[in-house]
């Protein structure tokens, strides 16, 4: 990638500029000054810690600018690791495997970022960087030390994310430094990064809480100068990391996720190609965000596997996978089937336990107890599932027999179990089908409350199937 052809230098303060998306002339040309306050901004009218966060509107819309290409980045074996127990060398090897195939010919995967702390870890990198893939590229995340550098540069990695807390919160709070101090602690150590030969990506922590125009956006101009002048290319990772960040259209900063990215590329002229964003779920916006990040212009989404990561978890990668399709029109090459291989492996290999109502890795994702929808599928089974999960999940559409699934619901329940499709497949009106719902009744009717489990049909459909056929050959 040739970040150069897509980066802007201007000297004049007043450019005028056409923009060829929008047949529009734009002023191009800001200076944003560090504004180095003595007190931290808190926020305090959106963020009163004692209450729910507030969402403020300005109802400054800015528009919408969806790179021509987008891609997924992982942190499955860096914030994914932070909330659970480590992989084992062997599970992160075998993961990785499994995200180079998802991701398909085309790399939509783009990365896959790793700690290097512990000799576990490093062992599995270094098994990783032996598959020779081109895709998901290994990158790492380190602490801003010369000597975790060095680390990066011995075992040959190109990139490595590094630390650059943006908010007052943290600057004051957690460093106990001022802007100005902050700013030129961190262009110290992206320096040190760029001397060591690996390439910077800087994790803005929290900024859905910082002061965009007062520090965010000077910060990101330096870093932009220091770009141009050393040709090495920085990237800038927008980091959501409390989950406060707001896609609706209208929202003020800091919250604003378009005002963010739009920022960012209009205000701090850094390439949607360098541009990637990094959400949490603490209020169920991690997905949404992740799109909405896309839309008004970062390249980069950065997700890990079901969202496994701090607190609610980060943004969930197999979700960015269908959003890409919805957006493009076009899965590009990924394989989502994979998807399914990865959930199995999770709770069969890994021992996680996979919530059964999540979004396309549940064990109820696409499960019926309902004999309304029951029916409908039966008739066609687009009537009541999202799409074919089973050319594209290799997850046909399931029923759960209950007192509510009704005869078409235990007809169903029959054509999967035995394959049966096309004309082999019975409907609900086949003696089977009666024999076995009397069967569920009798169940419900004697006080029963739970589901009926899979092993407790078979057995039963075993004796209807015997005993409809000792009476057919009575009759005979």
């Amino acid at each position: 990638m040739d970040f150069q052809n897509d980066i802007y230098v201007s000297d004049r303060k007043d450019e005028l500029k056409l923009n060829p998306q929008t047949n529009l002339l734009e002023l191009m040309s800001f200076e944003y000054a560090l504004q180095n306050v003595e007190q931290p901004n808190l926020y305090r009218m959106l963020f009163n810690y004692e209450e729910v966060p507030k969402m403020m509107f300005n109802q400054r819309l800015v528009p919408m600018h969806m790179p021509k290409d987008i891609w997924i980045t992982d942190t499955t074996f860096r914030d994914g690791q932070q909330s659970r127990e480590p992989y084992t060398t062997e599970q992160i090897v075998h993961l990785f495997d499994m995200l180079h195939r998802l991701g398909g010919p085309k790399g939509i995967i783009r990365q896959s970022e790793f700690f290097l702390y512990s000799r576990k870890d490093r062992a599995a990198v270094y098994q990783c960087l032996e598959k020779g893939y081109e895709f998901p590229e290994i990158t790492s995340w380190i602490r801003a030390s010369k000597d975790d550098f060095k680390l990066v540069r011995e075992i040959g990695l190109k990139e490595t994310g590094i630390l650059v807390s943006c908010s007052d919160y943290h600057i004051f709070y957690k460093l106990k430094m001022n802007r100005r101090q902050a700013i030129d602690h961190y262009l110290g150590v992206v320096k040190d990064c760029i001397d060591a030969g690996i390439k910077p990506r800087c994790h803005f922590e929290d900024i859905t809480r910082a002061d965009f125009y007062g520090f965010v956006v000077p910060f990101v101009t330096e870093l932009h100068k220091l770009m141009v002048e050393t040709g090495v290319p920085i990237k800038i990772r927008a980091c959501d990391t409390l989950g406060y960040g707001v896609g609706t259209p209208g929202v003020a900063l800091p919250r604003s996720i378009p005002g963010i990215i739009y920022g960012l590329r209009h205000y701090a002229h850094m390439p949607s190609s360098l541009l990637e964003f990094h959400g949490h779920n603490d209020f169920y916006k991690a997905v949404s965000n992740s799109t909405t990040a896309w839309l008004y212009g970062a390249s980069g989404v950065n997700c890990s596997l079901l969202g496994i990561g701090e607190r609610t978890g980060n943004c969930p990668l197999e979700a960015m996978v269908m959003e890409y399709a919805q957006l493009k029109g076009t899965l590009d090459g990924m394989d989502p089937t994979v998807i399914t291989e990865i959930a199995e492996y999770y709770e069969k290999e890994i021992g996680y336990k996979i919530p059964p109502r999540t979004p396309f890795v549940g064990a109820d994702f696409n499960v019926t107890r309902a004999g309304v929808h029951a029916d409908g599928l039966l008739k066609n089974e687009e009537v009541y599932n999202i799409f074919d999960t089973g050319k594209l999940l290799n997850r046909p559409p399931k029923v759960m027999i209950s007192n509510t699934s009704g005869a078409s619901g235990i007809a169903i329940w029959i054509n999967t179990h035995l394959k049966l499709t096309g004309e082999a497949a019975i409907d609900k009106k086949d003696p089977l089908v009666t024999e076995l719902k009397a069967w569920v009744d009798k169940q419900y009717a004697e006080g029963r409350v739970t589901a009926i489990t899979d092993d407790e049909l078979k057995a039963q459909l075993t004796i209807v199937a015997e005993k409809l056929a000792e009476g057919n050959g009575n009759e005979e």
